[in-house]
């Protein structure tokens, strides 16, 4: 693909380890803290960068209220050194928050607005819960309307049933994901990404410090026997239940892009390049159908098939959904969440497009490979993608090349930043809760 003095470079993409909600090592974290230090671990690992030249810094979270309101991009931004003389702003939409500031930024970019910007995703689902601190569902609107407020859980019902995703199918997949993901932490695939965070939990005695540095969602020992004990969640007659959807989760990502002129210019290396971006609307009730409408367009947008992509990245907000995009899309399975998604490592809903845009970049490469796909659906009936690649120069400088052989296929796919500061009287008085 021809070079573009405007094209949008990635040269820094870093995250937080994501946590339990309310259990792990950041349930007593502030997401602005969070935020902040994913927004130092970008920023150092391109030391030849100028802050004041950053135009923007545009950060998603899906719950913009507490401590993720009041513009929580600004607050962040400046306690992380960037320059008072940079703006920031903050953007929902709702899961897919991360990646749209990521397409946020790049379009200014391309359009010659600004040279660069630092860009990612936060969300603390132990301090904002789903939904937020007062949900007020608009009585008129649900009355008439009631699809636009399905509960997540019976939207995920929905796809099981509309599009035949069994439970012993689901159940199969989220123990691959739980494998895949146990497998990756122990080999230390996550440790480029991640930046570790020392900060303080309350753990029923008193407050301690932490050095946070690894996911601790992954269960190595889940088995199809175990899920299908587990009674269903969201429905008496259901599929989905905890062991096959999502975790609640803590966690920041943050990347930091550039015109290809402004990288050259500073002999910055390139983790990847933003080809395309799309988001799409489907119907609400079945809104996990999302990636399988948005990669198609994503991959048209940057000129390839799904045969070219080397790593998809397809947010696991449920078993039944992200079965279905796979088997829809007829994608490889060997080519899906090579090291687990978000059954076994965690949703942190604004976070998430900007976390797996970081494991994105760097398990491609690890493996030296070319294409990859970002991808997720959305609540409310969305879903959107994105195609990143790797440039041949990029690719000579890889950290090593790794596989999965397509004949390992699950059954189911055939067919260290410190926080400092006072801690609030809340966290100090109490076991950590905000009430």
């Amino acid at each position: 693909m021809a070079k573009n003095p405007r094209d949008v470079v990635i040269v820094s993409a870093v995250r937080t380890a994501v946590t339990k909600a309310k259990k792990g090592g950041f349930k007593d974290t502030r997401p602005d803290d969070l935020l902040t230090a994913a927004l130092k671990g970008a920023l150092a690992r391109v030391p030849g960068l100028n802050p004041a030249d950053i135009g923007d810094v545009v950060i998603g979270t899906a719950m913009p209220e507490g401590e993720q309101g009041m513009n929580v991009a600004r607050i962040s931004a400046l306690a992380a050194g960037v320059p008072d003389s940079v703006p920031a702003m903050t953007i929902n939409r709702f899961c897919s928050s991360g990646l749209q500031s990521l397409a946020q930024a790049a379009a200014c970019i391309q359009a010659g607005w600004y040279d660069v910007a630092l860009t990612g995703g936060v969300e603390s689902m132990s301090q904002i819960p789903m939904g937020g601190d007062r949900p007020s569902p608009n009585p008129k609107i649900m009355a008439e309307h009631p699809e636009i407020y399905e509960p997540m859980g019976i939207t995920s019902e929905n796809v099981a049933k509309r599009f035949g995703v069994s439970r012993a199918d689901q159940d199969a997949f989220a123990v691959a994901s739980n494998q895949k993901a146990a497998a990756a932490i122990a080999a230390g695939k996550f440790t480029d990404e991640i930046v570790p965070v020392v900060t303080q939990v309350f753990d029923g005695k008193g407050w301690r410090e932490v050095t946070v540095s690894i996911d601790d969602g992954a269960r190595a020992d889940t088995t199809v026997e175990g899920l299908a004990r587990l009674k269903p969640a969201f429905a008496t007659d259901g599929a989905s239940h905890a062991g096959n959807s999502s975790q609640m989760s803590d966690g920041a990502a943050a990347t930091l892009i550039m015109s290809r002129e402004k990288a050259e210019s500073l002999g910055l290396d390139v983790l990847g390049v933003l080809r395309s971006y799309a988001v799409v609307g489907v119907d609400p009730e079945i809104m996990g159908i999302g990636p399988a409408v948005a990669i198609p367009k994503a991959l048209e947008k940057a000129g390839i098939s799904s045969g070219d992509v080397d790593v998809f990245e397809i947010n696991e907000a449920f078993a039944s959904q992200a079965l279905y995009c796979v088997r829809e899309l007829g994608i490889d399975p060997a080519r899906v969440n090579v090291n687990g998604g978000a059954i076994a490592l965690g949703h942190p809903l604004g976070c998430t497009g900007a976390k797996l845009t970081a494991t994105l970049l760097h398990e491609l490469r690890r493996r030296d490979a070319h294409w990859g796909v970002v991808s997720m659906c959305i609540g409310g009936g969305m879903g959107a993608a994105a195609g990143c690649g790797r440039e041949a120069a990029a690719r000579g400088c890889a950290l090593g090349r790794g596989g999965d052989d397509p004949a390992s296929a699950p059954p189911w796919g055939r067919a260290p930043w410190v926080l400092q500061g006072r801690w609030p009287r809340w966290r100090r008085s109490g076991r950590g809760t905000r009430r």
